[in-house]
Parts: structure tokens; C-alpha cells; sequence
């Protein structure tokens, strides 16, 4: 227990830090970013395309005697295929982690995270409601202030975006591999929770997004297990070529990880090539023209 003690006191500033990109260090069990999602209608189909999608946060932790900060790029590209699959449509994505990181006052580390290869499947109910279920896998890696170990990951959301709002739940769990690394990390299952609740005006797009994550009970003891609740706004724009997403989150409440953040993330959404026949005009997220 001295050595993950150790292990913890060195490595905080990966906790609840890092995400799709699959970063995270023994403090924290979640290998996909807390708030990753937020914004996004996971829950309904994307149109029939290739696109690609860029979130970057900075985040401020404070925790003594310094502050801890973290900046994490998460560059993905998602193919939503014309393929059914079950009655879905079957979406693909691709995500390579780019991470700064700087624990209580120490000198920034940088490099790449965990790599995700996911698939999801997206159903359409009608009523402007939709679901999906999301399964995917996080690879090992050897960047030593990141996560290593491999993972699962599943990912249930649901939501709703007629008349220009964008209503989602998106509930996230993940298992991974081995739940401790060759060198004694603790690596335990997570539940992540991402809210939002926006609407269009126009071209933009503004609401309230909550996140929250929590560590699984494990059987070490004395391993005292990390959660956190967020809550923020979200400011969006959509230019045509690019639509672009702004919010800022701040924990209410968190446990064992040493103070409450600050972060604020910045979201680019590019589609690549899309079906224009399958572009529904007001959908709140991945069109290249809309007709509001």
C-alpha cells in the first residue's frame, strides 16, 4: 500500500483528466474522460458520413500545495456507415489522444494516449428519439503517466432532438483487462454519466450540461475509491463547414481527488463527406448546411 501511496501522490493529475483518449492513472478508474460526450446527441443516428471531430479541454484541480492542470486533445474520426445492422445504423470511430499534464505545480509531461476502436449502434424510434449502444476497446500503451492497461468500454444513450433541442443521457462503463498493471497500478471498473439539455436558435445553441463519474467498488483495502459531479453551460455556433462547441465545467461535489476543477473544453465537428440526402436540417449537431 506504501507503493500505490507513492504511485498516487505522483500521478493525480491524470485523474479525471484524460478520456476518449483512454487516460487516466491509478487514482482514477474511468478511461474515457468525464464530460467527454456533453453536447453531443450520442443517442441518435449521424447521417450517412465521414467526419471528423476534435474536443480539447484545460482543466484547473485544486490541490495543495499547487494546482494541478491537464490538457487533453481528443481528435477522432467517426463513419457513419449505410450499413443496418439489428434494425441500427452501424457507426465506427477512431480516436488518437494527444495529453499535457502538470501535477501540483510540477513541470508539464506531454504525449499520447490509449487508442479507441469502437463501434456503435443507432437506432431511430421515431418522435425525434433515439438510442445506441456503444462497444469499443481502449489498447494498451507504454506513456507512463497515462493508462496502460487495455480496456472495455460500453457506452448506453439515449436522446431526443426534435425542434432544435438536443436532450441526452449517455451512460458510460468500463472494465478493464487486468485490473492491475505489471508495475502494481490499481486500475478499477468506472461508471460515467454525461447530461445535456440544449436547444438551436438559429445557428446557435446554448443549455445546461452535468456530468458525473465514480470508481467501482474494488476488494484492496484501503483504496479509497474517486467520484465527481459537474455541472456547466454550453455555447455553440454552427458556420457550415465547421460547427463549434464551447462549455465550461465545475465540480460540486468530489471525492479523493484532492479539490474540485475548473475545466473548459472546446469541440470542432467537420464532416468530411456526408449523404445529403440523409442531412435532417435541424438536427442540432453535424450538418454542413441548415435550412432554420
Amino acid at each position: 500500500m506504501r507503493r500505490l501511496a507513492a504511485r498516487r501522490a505522483t500521478t493525480l493529475i491524470a485523474t479525471a483528466c484524460f478520456g476518449v483518449a483512454g487516460a487516466t492513472s491509478a487514482l482514477a478508474g474511468s478511461a474515457a474522460q468525464p464530460g467527454q460526450t456533453i453536447g453531443l446527441p450520442v443517442g441518435a443516428q449521424l447521417p450517412v458520413g465521414l467526419y471528423f471531430v476534435n474536443l480539447s479541454s484545460f482543466g484547473v484541480r485544486g490541490t495543495d500545495p499547487r494546482a494541478s492542470t491537464s490538457n487533453p486533445n481528443l481528435p477522432t474520426l467517426a463513419w457513419a456507415t449505410p450499413w443496418p445492422v439489428l434494425g441500427a445504423r452501424l457507426q465506427l470511430f477512431f480516436t488518437q489522444p494527444v495529453v499535457a499534464a502538470s501535477s501540483r505545480g510540477a513541470p508539464y509531461q506531454s504525449g499520447i494516449g490509449q487508442q479507441l476502436l469502437a463501434g456503435q449502434l443507432a437506432w431511430d424510434l421515431g418522435g425525434d428519439v433515439g438510442v445506441s449502444y456503444l462497444f469499443g476497446g481502449y489498447l494498451p500503451i507504454d506513456t507512463r503517466f497515462l493508462t496502460q492497461e487495455a480496456s472495455f468500454t460500453h457506452r448506453f444513450a439515449a436522446s431526443y432532438t426534435g425542434h432544435g433541442f438536443n436532450l441526452t443521457a449517455n451512460l458510460l462503463y468500463g472494465t478493464f483487462v487486468n485490473a492491475r498493471s505489471p508495475d502494481g497500478v490499481l486500475y478499477p471498473d468506472y461508471l460515467n454519466l454525461d447530461l445535456t439539455a440544449t436547444r438551436k436558435f438559429g445557428k446557435f445553441e446554448v443549455g445546461p450540461v452535468a456530468f458525473g463519474s465514480t470508481d467501482l467498488p474494488t476488494n484492496v483495502a484501503g483504496y479509497r475509491r474517486q467520484g465527481q459531479f459537474a455541472v456547466g453551460g454550453l455555447v455553440g455556433y454552427n458556420f457550415g463547414p465547421v460547427n463549434l462547441q464551447a462549455y465550461v465545467t465545475r465540480d460540486v461535489i468530489q471525492r479523493n481527488y484532492g479539490g474540485t476543477e475548473t475545466r473548459g473544453w472546446l469541440r470542432a465537428i467537420v464532416p468530411i463527406f456526408q449523404d445529403k440526402a440523409d442531412v435532417a436540417p435541424d438536427r442540432t449537431l453535424v450538418t454542413r448546411e441548415q435550412n432554420d
